[in-house]
């Protein structure tokens, strides 16, 4: 089963400040000197588009896989397997600047489980409660705290 992550106008206002100020940064030059050559140009805009997909590209992959044995959260170059038998708790959480996190959403949940490096990772499904269903289905010793 299949979840993609909701994405919140917050983020969206996030991230395009952020493209906003990557490309005054790396276009300032083009304003500033006018004896910039073809070849310059070209690899200025050519940085840009390779640090704008670079940003893009996690959000439009992000999603949430319940296989057999383990749930999969990807989004981008960022993939983590998460036994089920490791889950220990899940929270709802709004704190999605701090830890790990492979989401697009401040309506976030944190699933804490025992291999993972940082102990947890934050997710935002779109269906945040199928999701939860689903997961209490495989993982039903882990305590599941959701605010309503």
């Amino acid at each position: 089963m299949v979840f993609r992550s909701k994405i919140d106008a917050y983020f969206v206002k996030f991230i395009s400040i952020i493209l906003v100020i990557l490309g005054i940064a790396v276009l300032f030059p083009l304003f500033v000197d006018d004896k910039l050559s073809f070849v310059e140009i070209s690899a200025l805009l050519s940085i840009l588009i390779v640090v704008i997909a670079f940003i893009l590209w996690p959000i439009f992959t992000t999603k949430y896989v319940f296989k057999q044995q383990h749930l999969v959260v990807k989004g981008g170059f960022f993939r983590s397997r998460i036994p089920y038998e490791e889950i220990t708790r899940v929270n709802q959480t709004t704190d999605i600047f701090t830890g790990y996190r492979i989401l697009t959403s401040k309506d976030a949940i944190e699933i804490f489980y025992q291999s993972g490096v940082f102990g947890s990772v934050k997710i935002s499904p779109a269906d945040k409660q199928l999701f939860i269903t689903e997961l209490k289905k495989r993982c039903p010793r882990a305590t599941i705290r959701l605010e309503k």
